[in-house]
């Protein structure tokens, strides 16, 4: 009788545990992040209002805890640009931007969690799995970073923005301009990245792009270097500097799949990059939130990008007020491979 009793107790929480496991696998593919929710001031730390800026210069001060590191190039009307990664802020002026300078101010700043602006976690004391979800999201999430930009665009003094994305920046600046397209006059999202529409018959998007391009040996060693960046299970083990190695070493696969060398930057994001991965989930379409866009937009695809030039065209696709241009002899990077070209389509664009 004991031990029929010790089995059922050892099948019940067998039973427990595989419930566990398929509630967390369920609760990993739902998106955190909904369109509206930054506009109606959901799921923030703070108001969308930014507090009174310090006396430094470099920095904006977009919550009492928070400052985002900046910097500017050029004179004119302002367009702010947002960087990649996630996680991987500019050093400098874009070569594309140059020519430019005489009649736009270029603003460039660190994304809260990376470069020189503050990373407000090192590392999660708690178990609680799901409060650290809640703490992460609502800290470095996607709608933490689209209130940035709101609150950017409050302390420069304008009603409406001219932004500049690139790759995860430019999914940024998509997503901005679905819960603020009022204050958006213009945009311009150079390989934004493929992430706009996600669900479970998808493949492995950038991640598989870069292991097809990479030597056949180095393959299983970035397989496994894959299996510690995406592993979830222990990610609440890992501090800060852990994920900034871990994203570092993405960007050196990055540029041998792309054999193309990368822009100077500054140092990665650690938590934020996660963060915005836990924002998304696995599960979501967010198209139907950038129809309602109507400011012009145009999307610029390289035309040697290891991303598929069809994941640049589906923005371009969703926006009504949309166009297409694809630049030869460029990969990922087209400001910087073909600036001329670059420096002469964006002033076409923004001087229509």
């Amino acid at each position: 009788m004991k031990m029929k009793v010790i089995i059922i107790v050892v099948l019940l929480v067998l039973a427990l545990v595989v419930i566990a496991g398929a509630l967390l696998w369920y609760f990993m593919q739902q998106p955190l992040y909904q369109p509206g929710l930054v506009r109606a001031e959901k799921n923030l730390r703070a108001s969308l209002a930014p507090p009174a800026q310090p006396d430094d210069d470099h920095f904006w001060q977009v919550e009492p805890d928070i400052q985002l590191y900046h910097f500017a190039a050029g004179e004119g009307r302002n367009v702010l640009i947002i960087h990649g990664g996630p996680g991987y802020p500019y050093r400098q002026l874009w070569l594309g931007l140059e020519p430019l300078t005489n009649k736009f101010k270029f603003h460039f700043y660190d994304q809260r969690g990376c470069g020189r602006s503050t990373r407000p976690i090192d590392r999660f004391s708690s178990g609680n799995y799901y409060q650290n979800v809640q703490t992460l999201d609502q800290t470095l999430g996607l709608g933490a970073q689209i209130a940035d930009i709101e609150r950017i665009r409050q302390i420069l003094g304008d009603e409406k923005l001219i932004l500049i994305g690139h790759s995860w920046g430019g999914f940024l600046a998509a997503l901005y301009a679905a819960e603020f397209p009022e204050h958006v006059e213009a945009m311009i999202l150079v390989a934004p990245a493929d992430v706009l529409v996600m669900s479970a018959e998808q493949g492995g998007g950038l991640f598989e792009e870069i292991r097809q391009r990479l030597p056949e040996n180095k393959q299983a060693e970035f397989d496994a270097y894959l299996a510690d960046y995406l592993d979830y299970g222990n990610i609440f083990t890992k501090s800060e500097a852990d994920l900034v190695a871990l994203n570092e070493v993405f960007a050196e696969y990055y540029g041998a799949a792309a054999e193309t060398p990368l822009p100077a930057e500054g140092e990665s994001g650690g938590w934020m990059v996660h963060a915005m991965y836990f924002s998304m989930g696995l599960r979501h379409d967010y198209r139907d939130a950038l129809r309602r866009v109507s400011a012009p937009v145009l999307v610029i695809h390289g035309k040697n990008d290891l991303q598929p030039e069809t994941v640049s065209r589906l923005y371009a696709e969703v926006f009504p007020n949309a166009s297409f241009q694809v630049m030869d002899d460029s990969t990922h990077f087209p400001f910087e491979e073909q600036p001329e070209a670059f420096a002469a389509a964006v002033d076409k664009f923004l001087n229509q």
